[in-house]
């Protein structure tokens, strides 16, 4: 296997250059440079990832703790992050927190213990073990998809954290079905205590309020962001004296264990229920009826990610930042509408907050 010094031999250089060539520590004329990575090419030299971060004091790894990656968002979201951080020359070390806050903490120790140069979390309904430890560490981390109210001093964010637009988009979808003459509307919402889920809840009362609709809290249940929580609560909706006519379902898992215990008691979509749900599938246009939805930008939000937490790598003392990115509404069959001619989805807006 060919060594640093080899490199050095061929290019005609020594081996303090090389290693500032391959460490980026020092400037190097552009014609010596040059002729170091010719040299590294032709012998085939693999740098000593861990020899280097000893120098450089970095890995150029990154550290992503999402839940449930089987999730097929948190699988695009992923796909995101990974082709960012390859691109950019980072490697990735994925855990899962199971979205349990001491396991979450735990995961957390052992990428910092690992050497990551910073983090990509999407935090548990209780993130404070998180961010007290990411605190004290002083570990730049992202928070993606869900956002962390932990403001300090003037009120900025502690840490950067991306995320999609919720709570105007299920607005949206709320006032839609409204429009469709619908006057009891279900929500089926994620697990108590995420961002996301709260956020949700806040697009619904917004959205009934728009459309001129009592809030019945008797309409809103949770289904804990899994497809059996959706089951159960679907279930218990359709138990009501008075059922909905119309539901919005608040992630993908949970619109699969709503279209279930539609299947087990023989209701159709849109015949006996009408259906919106936020997060759109791959396949979502495969279903029959095929699912009105709001897609978030997966790959997009993974790949902001990653930039961010360059960027705090680059300028540890810049301001935190919040990003929203626009979720589409991709209007199909599911609420009961008639098929609609191919149209571009009805996007958000992004906003940057301080």
């Amino acid at each position: 296997m060919p060594t640093m010094a080899d490199v050095a031999r061929s290019a005609g250089v020594s081996v303090a250059t090389v290693s500032h060539v391959l460490n980026d520590t020092r400037p190097v004329l552009p014609h010596t440079r040059q002729a170091v990575l010719d040299a590294v090419e032709e012998l085939g030299y693999t740098p000593n990832t861990l020899a280097r971060s000893l120098v450089t004091s970095r890995t150029r790894s990154i550290g992503l703790a999402v839940s449930a990656i089987s999730n097929p968002y948190f699988t695009e979201i992923l796909q995101g992050v990974e082709a960012a951080a390859l691109e950019a020359g980072y490697g990735l070390l994925i855990a899962d927190p199971h979205d349990d806050p001491g396991h979450e903490r735990e995961v957390v120790r052992l990428l910092h213990e690992r050497r990551v140069d910073g983090m990509i979390v999407a935090p548990s309904a209780d993130p404070s073990a998180l961010v007290a430890y990411l605190g004290r560490h002083r570990v730049p981390a992202v928070f993606l998809d869900r956002v962390v109210d932990a403001p300090v001093g003037d009120g900025a964010p502690r840490f950067d954290q991306v995320c999609a637009e919720g709570a105007e988009p299920t607005a949206r979808l709320v006032t839609h079905l409204a429009g469709l003459g619908h006057r009891r509307i279900g929500l089926v919402a994620g697990r108590p205590g995420l961002s996301t889920t709260r956020e949700r809840i806040t697009g619904y009362r917004h959205g009934l309020a728009a459309a001129g609709l009592p809030h019945d809290e008797r309409l809103l249940v949770h289904g804990d962001s899994e497809a059996a929580g959706g089951e159960r609560a679907t279930a218990a909706l359709l138990s009501l004296a008075v059922p909905p006519t119309a539901l919005v379902t608040a992630n993908n898992a949970m619109t699969i264990g709503a279209l279930r215990a539609l299947r087990d008691r023989g209701l159709s979509v849109p015949g006996d229920l009408a259906l919106c749900c936020f997060d759109d599938f791959p396949w979502a246009d495969l279903f029959s009826p095929r699912l009105t939805a709001v897609a978030q930008p997966s790959r997009e939000l993974g790949a902001r990610a990653v930039e961010m937490l360059l960027e705090r790598l680059a300028s540890p003392d810049r301001p935190a930042r919040t990003v929203r990115l626009p979720s589409a509404f991709v209007h199909r069959t599911s609420c009961g509408c008639p098929e609609q001619p191919e149209q571009a989805p009805v996007l958000t807006h992004e906003r940057t907050l301080p």
